[in-house]
Order: C-alpha cells, then sequence, then structure tokens
C-alpha cells in the first residue's frame, strides 16, 4: 500500500453536501445495513463498501470519503493495519469503528491508530448516526466507560485491574493471536495477514513469552478460549 502524505483533494461526486461515508466490513448484510441505515438520512449517503483491507485503502485514495466505517475483522488483512494506513496517507482521514470485539481491549489501541471513535455493532444503530455527526465536528466519539478509562491514565489514575496481559501485546500479536483462536494454521495467517510463515512463527514465541506459555499447542488453547469469551 501506498502511504504517501501529501492530502489532495479532489472534487467531491454528487451531492456536495451530502457527507460521504464508506462502509468496509466482511459481511455484505452488515455492509448493506449501514448503508440503508445512513441512506435513510437527507445529508448522507453510503458512497462505497468494501470487504478488505487492500481493495478499501485502494477506493479510500480514489473517493476521498468524509468518513469510514472500519470493521476489526475483514475478509483480507487487518482492520488496525488499514487504518494506519490510511493515516499515514491521509493524517486528516475521519475513522470510526464499528466492530463486535471487546472495546476495553481493543478501543484505545484504534484511537492510537488514528480512528476518532469506536462503536460497538451491539449499540443502537442511531449511536452510529450520531458518531458520524461527532468525528465530523472534530470530537472523539467512544463510551462513557472507555472516556473514563482514558482520564483515569492521563490523570495517572488507572487501576491495575484496567489492564491484563494481552493489553501488554503489540497490535499485530493480538491479531496472530486472535486468528491462531479462530483456527488458522500458520501459513494461513501468513497468507492473511500478507507476511510470511517465518515471521508468523516469530510472534507466536512472543506470544508465547508474554502470556507464559511453553508449548504451541497450549497458546492456541488459550488463543481459542480467548476468542470463545468474546476476545
Amino acid at each position: 500500500m501506498s502511504k504517501a502524505t501529501k492530502r489532495v483533494n479532489p472534487p467531491k461526486t454528487g451531492s456536495t453536501d451530502h457527507i460521504r461515508v464508506m462502509i468496509v466490513d466482511d459481511h455484505p448484510v452488515v455492509r448493506q445495513g449501514f448503508a440503508s441505515l445512513i441512506d435513510a438520512e437527507g445529508d448522507m449517503t453510503a458512497c462505497c463498501q468494501q470487504e478488505s483491507a487492500p481493495e478499501a485503502f485502494s477506493h479510500y485514495c480514489k473517493v476521498r470519503p468524509d468518513v469510514a466505517l472500519i470493521d476489526l475483522t475483514l475478509k483480507e488483512g487487518s482492520g488496525i493495519e488499514l487504518i494506519k494506513d490510511i493515516i499515514a496517507h491521509d493524517p486528516l482521514a475521519k475513522i470510526i469503528v464499528i466492530s463486535g470485539h471487546d472495546e476495553d481491549l481493543y478501543a484505545e489501541r484504534c484511537l492510537r491508530a488514528g480512528a476518532m471513535g469506536y462503536v460497538s455493532k451491539h449499540q443502537l444503530a442511531d449511536r452510529i448516526i450520531d458518531a458520524i455527526r461527532m468525528v465530523l465536528a472534530g470530537d472523539l466519539c467512544v463510551s462513557q466507560a472507555i472516556s473514563s478509562k482514558l482520564m483515569r491514565q492521563a490523570t495517572g489514575k488507572a487501576q491495575q485491574a484496567d489492564t491484563d496481559e494481552t493489553s501488554a501485546l503489540s497490535d499485530r500479536e493480538l491479531e496472530v493471536f486472535e486468528l491462531l483462536g479462530r483456527g488458522m494454521s500458520i501459513n494461513e495467517i501468513a497468507e492473511y495477514l500478507s507476511l510470511s510463515p517465518k515471521t508468523i512463527e516469530t510472534y507466536r514465541a512472543h506470544l508465547k513469552e508474554k502470556l507464559h506459555i511453553e508449548t504451541s499447542q497450549q497458546l492456541a488453547r488459550r488463543a481459542y478460549h480467548w476468542v470463545e469469551s468474546g476476545c
């Protein structure tokens, strides 16, 4: 993926007073649901829908949407890495993560990557529309729980209970851990992430060290139970 940092704003297509929203999710039904919700607003339109990180990055560069809604689990590639690539290419991008993953573990990571909002798929549909309007106004959109956690960290009052072993993992390590938990082999993970099997094996070794696990089989079981518990 290209990572040029200079932003050039092309002319918008269609009505200039419509907010153009890009939807990136690996489930067609979910994409269509978001698109219907957005198109029902008088001043918004779902300008494009993508299911993989490479396709989404390419279309983002062509379309330059006003807001991008991105899920973390995609058909190909990583949602967090996609956010990083978009921000590297367009530092002013407005990105909202729409995910079913545990926000306590993933929301901060997404914000660090450059997202301006994190909305759970389990929340009311109106929350998505509110989030779009909030980030367009320049505000962050996170739950009260995450907002309070960030405030505790900023004031040095974070409690030990706010962290666990998985919090110490890097974004890529956490991603490999999740994919192991979903039953993918080293070669399958390598292909999915466009990395070499040797690199994935290195990440697996780091996971065993950080999680204090001796064997790859134990790591796979730990990852499986973690995924089953809802990540």
